[in-house]
């Protein structure tokens, strides 16, 4: 399992500004930016006991155009960290913006 600080020097590498889970609503952030998370988990257990303990990572990029630049930022920061994911991409109506959301487990 990744702690927060491992987490967040990867993330530090895409210049991309990012928040755990949300951004304060005082902050005004333009995008892109990142909002990332752990929304569950995938343990190893053996003999009743959590033998290694897996996290779900959600990544969240935020972007009000298509951005293949940020997008590659992000992927390259994964890579480079040696962590498999999967991405998907959808279109926000209500915000006007684009998520891509890339899932792993760390």
């Amino acid at each position: 399992m990744m702690t927060r600080g491992q987490i967040e020097e990867i993330l530090n590498k895409t210049g991309i500004e990012y928040r755990y889970y949300q951004f304060d609503e005082r902050e005004a952030v333009e995008p892109p930016f990142l909002v990332w998370y752990l929304p569950g988990s995938d343990n190893f257990a053996a003999d009743g006991r959590v033998y290694y303990s897996v996290s779900a990572l959600n990544l969240e990029l935020y972007t009000d155009q298509k951005d293949f630049a940020a997008e590659e930022a992000v992927e390259q920061a994964l890579n480079g960290a040696g962590i498999y994911w999967d991405k998907t991409e959808s279109y926000l109506d209500d915000e006007q913006m684009y998520e891509v959301l890339y899932e792993m487990e760390v």
